[in-house]
């Protein structure tokens, strides 16, 4: 495995990146609180499988850019998205794997770029339009008090770091009880602490709620986002996570194929708990590309 850096969307991507540069693209897209270490279970697997394998560290994730502009919306970040696979795979469809903010921002993708992906597996975030519709559950409500939380511009990015991001070891615990992952989000606890990261990763979720945090050129994409998917689609989530229910239910936002799988003995991070069974579905889905 080598650290890669590439340009898109005008901004600059460290990678975590193996396999033959000439092979299929694997992309794979991490989520929070994370960053691109969470797949070290995948690569393996996937450059056995005969892919090139590439885990960005996402927009404001160091050693990739934190960007001046502050913007972190669904458009932008699929944009992101649009930019690395053009640079990385010209003129080739990549294959997509994304869980938790790596699987939210890749709805968005797939409705305004299905060509540019063959197949895609999704991980332990519901369609946006299915987490909508959940909120009305307030089992729902309460699992997502950390959106709110980071609404609260100051006090979140001043009181997290000052506790030594305790909230860190909050929702891992919370997300994937009885998961030990000390070493893992030990750096991911030492990515954040460089200056001005925490504040960008948590400015994905006040851009689903203020315009502040939106790119306005975007907003002919944006009014796509919610396009029906006729990308092949996997969707995985762990038994034990409570997003199940609402992925469960999500099909009719896809035209093409779509299979959900429920992982036994998973919580959120389903990929790192079971990273076994998860890479086994993920290859079987990707073997059934015509």
């Amino acid at each position: 495995m080598e650290q890669i850096f590439v340009t898109a969307n005008g901004l600059r991507f460290a990678c975590l990146a193996a396999g033959d540069p000439a092979a299929p693209l694997a992309l794979l897209l991490h989520g929070f609180p994370d960053n691109a270490w969470t797949w070290e279970h995948q690569f393996a697997p996937l450059v056995a499988a005969d892919y090139r394998v590439v885990a960005p560290f996402l927009r404001g994730y160091p050693p990739s850019e934190i960007p001046a502009n502050a913007y972190y919306d669904a458009a932008t970040l699929a944009e992101d998205v649009r930019g690395l696979i053009e640079a990385l795979s010209p003129g080739r469809p990549a294959v997509l794997i994304g869980q938790d903010w790596g699987a939210a921002l890749s709805y968005g993708f797939l409705a305004l770029h299905p060509h540019l992906v063959a197949r895609a597996t999704l991980m332990a975030i519901p369609h946006p339009a299915a987490m909508a519709a959940s909120l009305a559950d307030p089992d729902q409500l309460k699992r997502a008090f950390h959106w709110w939380y980071f609404q609260l511009e100051g006090l979140a990015d001043a009181q997290v770091p000052a506790a030594d991001y305790a909230l860190i070891d909050y929702l891992w615990a919370e997300w994937s009880p009885g998961h030990d992952d000390a070493a893992h989000i030990a750096r991911i606890k030492a990515m954040l602490r460089q200056p001005g990261t925490f504040t960008a990763a948590i400015s994905y979720y006040r851009a689903a709620f203020s315009p502040t945090h939106r790119d306005p050129a975007l907003e002919p994409l944006r009014a796509r986002l919610g396009n029906p998917i006729a990308v092949a689609t996997l969707a995985l989530c762990g038994s034990k996570d409570l997003r199940a229910a609402p992925m469960s239910h999500q099909a009719d936002h896809f035209t093409g194929e779509y299979r959900y799988v429920e992982v036994p003995d998973a919580g959120h991070f389903l990929h790192r708990e079971q990273p076994a069974s998860v890479n086994a579905l993920i290859l079987d889905w990707l073997a059934r590309e015509a």
